[in-house]
Parts: structure tokens; sequence; C-alpha cells
């Protein structure tokens, strides 16, 4: 077998390369200010919002939480799924070239030793000699002086011991008793399974490179300072992409999904001038990296990484050959070689993705109230498809009338979407509850609807429009005005 060299591949034909896109993207250089500057919305209100409506709040909160861990509610879950679904129809379903992996999380400890992680996945950890905290390094130096403030001393000044390499990877054993088991590691990313598994699914599959594999799922990291609410997190699910292409094409294709990513963002809504793309300077390169690129979003804390895009080379495949002893090569048919395919890894964070969403949402607005005046409203004016719930159905009152209609129009709607009924306070009040959870229309039954002409009157989140429609077409309206796409 013979293993070309990139550089004598150089007769690429259109099949190698991608399509042509024309995306605006913001790239700004790689040591880009990463302060916030000026944001309209706090993470303090973001954290209040999601524990009040129950989307996301501490988990073991009886317990007193466990820092570094957070429960998604039935709204929260709705929208994380509904952000792993949006990347599966861009990435899976609208494609032809990309195909779906479900790996396990626990695999072969040499997995780890040929990806780099169990030598180098480090981060430097560091203790406070005065209360035994230990903090990430760069996360607890105060300015130039050898001397640190440890925030859990009542901010009195702490000396610090000397920096000691820490492994990010949870460690755990297989078998009946940890002293005869094996030990393994749960996973830290998502990508490794895709080059363990490239011969198998490429061969089962019947796909030609250039292709993908694309996998949602979770990973775990030991984190030693979790923080920014769900940004850092021990526990998390990734959405991440290896696309194998033909040396010598890798470049072109690194670009365009660099586009594809960016426009994903903005698609669903996420606002221009929150995103920006960084490209890694030399010394931050990881040590497969050819070239990355960072998509980041302004949080209310900083500019920081929302979704990273690596030229990964042939690293990974060869390192797996060399450590397994099998071939993970790739025969071209047609022009009768074998190669290593380069790779191009789109990775995204649900749960970072979530954040974002959640920020650039969040909106306070001047309302009309029920007594003539102007109020105070809060929404998450979320693209239709991230919504929890499409559709609120509010009967104007418990009136033993409106009721049994209202849970018709309810049962109606929730065969082709995702639907909510609220009949508990006032009507104002509910419209406001829909309004913090992102609910794009609220469908209310009254009277007239009951006694008069089995019609409803929907109100638009955004425009606070209303328009009365017959039940018998209620179903025409939302497919008409809900953008799913």
């Amino acid at each position: 077998m013979t293993q070309l060299d990139p550089s004598a591949l150089s007769d690429l034909t259109e099949g190698d390369l991608p399509p042509e896109t024309d995306v605006d993207l913001v790239h700004v250089p790689a040591d880009a200010d990463t302060s916030a500057g000026s944001h309209d919305t706090s993470m303090d209100a973001i954290v209040e919002l999601c524990k009040r409506r129950g989307l996301i709040f501490q988990s073991s909160e009886i317990y007193g939480g466990l820092r570094g861990a957070w429960d998604y509610g039935p709204l929260g879950a709705a929208l994380k799924d509904n952000v792993k679904d949006a990347w599966k129809r861009d990435m899976l379903q609208l494609r032809g070239d990309v195909v779906q992996l479900d790996a396990a999380i626990l695999m072969h400890p040499r997995v780890w030793e040929a990806s780099g992680h169990v030598e180098g996945f480090t981060d430097p950890l560091t203790e406070c000699r005065t209360c035994n905290a230990r903090f990430r390094e760069d996360q607890a130096v105060q300015g130039d002086a050898k001397t640190y403030e440890c925030p859990r001393s009542d901010y009195s000044l702490c000396d610090f011991g000397p920096a000691r390499q820490f492994n990010l990877m949870f460690q755990t054993h297989v078998g009946p008793t940890e002293e005869s088991g094996s030990k393994v590691w749960m996973r830290p990313e998502t990508a490794q399974a895709m080059f363990v598994d490239f011969a198998h699914v490429q061969l089962t599959s019947r796909q030609k490179v250039p292709f993908g594999i694309a996998q949602v799922g979770k990973s775990f990291r030991n984190e030693i300072t979790p923080r920014n609410f769900i940004f850092r997190v021990r526990e998390f699910e990734q959405m991440e992409m290896e696309f194998f292409v033909r040396p010598g094409a890798d470049e072109q294709w690194h670009e365009y999904w660099i586009g594809q990513r960016w426009d994903w963002y903005i698609r669903l809504g996420m606002r221009r001038e929150n995103l920006r793309i960084r490209d890694h300077a030399a010394d931050e390169l990881s040590h497969y990296a050819k070239h990355t690129v960072d998509v980041e979003y302004r949080f209310p804390f900083a500019w920081s990484e929302l979704e990273g895009i690596a030229n990964r080379t042939d690293f990974d495949l060869n390192r797996h050959a060399e450590y397994s002893g099998k071939d993970l090569s790739y025969y071209d048919g047609e022009r009768d070689e074998r190669y290593v395919p380069y790779v191009v890894e789109p990775a995204a964070g649900v749960d970072r993705a979530a954040l974002a969403f959640l920020v650039d949402a969040y909106r306070v607005e001047e309302a009309p109230s029920a007594k003539g005046g102007t109020d105070r409203r809060v929404l998450l004016k979320l693209h239709h498809r991230l919504a929890p719930t499409k559709a609120a159905i509010l009967p104007l009152s418990r009136n033993d009338k409106l009721v049994p209609t209202a849970r018709e129009v309810a049962d109606l709607l929730r065969r082709r979407w995702t639907v909510q009924y609220d009949d508990a306070g006032s009507i104002g009040k509910r419209y406001r509850r829909q309004d913090e959870v992102g609910t794009p229309f609220c469908v209310t039954v009254d009277f007239q609807t009951v006694e008069e002409d089995r019609a409803v009157t929907i109100r638009d989140r955004d425009e606070m429009t209303q328009e009365r429609v017959s039940i018998d077409r209620l179903v025409e309206y939302l497919d008409d005005h809900l953008d799913l796409d």
C-alpha cells in the first residue's frame, strides 16, 4: 500500500472541493480584545429568569447544589432539544454527504493515549495554603505580584503554592470491584469515536470522500473552576462533525465550513453584531491542528468561544492507525489511489449554544398595561424553531363554558406542535409568562368563541398584534406563520 503525500495530490477536481459560498464573516485577529464591552443583558437577569421559569436551575438544589452541575427543566430541556434538532437538520437531514454516529461514552483506554489526552489534556492547578481551595492558575493570579487573592477566604490575601498539571479527564473503572477492574476514562469529547470508527462507517454507509460523520452526545471534563452559569461545566453535550477530505482540499473545505457554521447562527436569529470569527494564534493551536478559528459570541462576561472549527490534518487517523495496528487509509477507486484523509472539524457545545441563544433573545420592553398605561415586559425573542413551546392555549377564564373548547383547541394543535395549556391567573399575566419563555403565539378562547363564531384570538409575541381566526383555519394559520425552516 502506498501512502500519498499531500503535495502529490494537487490534481483536485470539482468533486474534491466545496461549493462556492458567499457569507459575510466578521474576522478579528487572534489577540482581539475579549472584554464584553457594552451589553444590554446581564448574566444575573438570565440566571434569574431561567430559575424562575424552570428552564435551568442548580442540580441537587435541595442538598445545597453541586458546583458546575445544572438541571434543565421542562422548557429548558425542550430548548436544548430544539438546538440539537436544528443542528442535525442542517448537518444531516439537508445534506447527503454527512452520516450520523452514536458512539459509547466509555472507550478503550488506548484511544485516549493515541489522541494525546492522557498525556496532554491538562490545566495548571494551584492551591491556596490558607483555605485549601484549588484554582486554575490563570484564574487565581491577581496583578503582577506573587500574592494572590482567594475568594473563598473573605478576600484575605493568600499565598498559593506552585502550579502542577491536572488532567481534566474523569477516571472510572470497569469491572465488579475497583481493584479488579480496568481503568477507563469518561470521554472528554465525542470526536475520537468518529476517527476510530471511520473505516467501518465509510464502508457500511458507502460514502465517498469528501464526507462527514456527525455526533451529538455527552462529554465530561473535570474543570477546576466551572463558571458563568452553563458556559463552563463538568458535564455537557457536544455537537461535533468530522469531515474527511482529500489532502490538498482541506483549506478550501475549512473555509467552507467556517461560512456554513456562521450562517447557521445568523439564520436562527442571532444578532450579527454579537458574533465574530477569531483565528487561533500559532502558540494557541492544538497539537493536531493546522489552522483553527473560533466562532465567538459576545456574552455579558466576555467575548468567548461558541464553536471551534479546526483543520485537524491527518493527525488523528494516523495516530489511531499507529496505536491500533489497523489500516485507516481510504482507497479512491476512481483514481486508484490510497491516502489518509485530512479532517475538518466544526465542534459546538449544546449548552453554550443554548446560553448564547437565550442571551441574544432576551429583551426588556415597554408594553401597554391593562389599565391603559405602560408596563415592563420581559420576552425571549427566540427563533420559532428554538422556542420550547410554539403556541399557548389560554381560555379567557376557567369558566365551564370555555374550558372544554380550549382543551379541544389544545388537542388539535398538539398533534402538530409542542403547545401549552394555561388557565391560571389573569390573561395579562399569562401573556407575560409566555413572553418570558419565548412562545411565539398565544391562542385565546373567549365567550364569543363558544357562543357565536367558533373563532379564537391569536396574539403575536413580537408585534403584540391580535387576529381573529376560526378554529377550523387555526392549523393552516399557524402553518403559514410559524417559521420552522
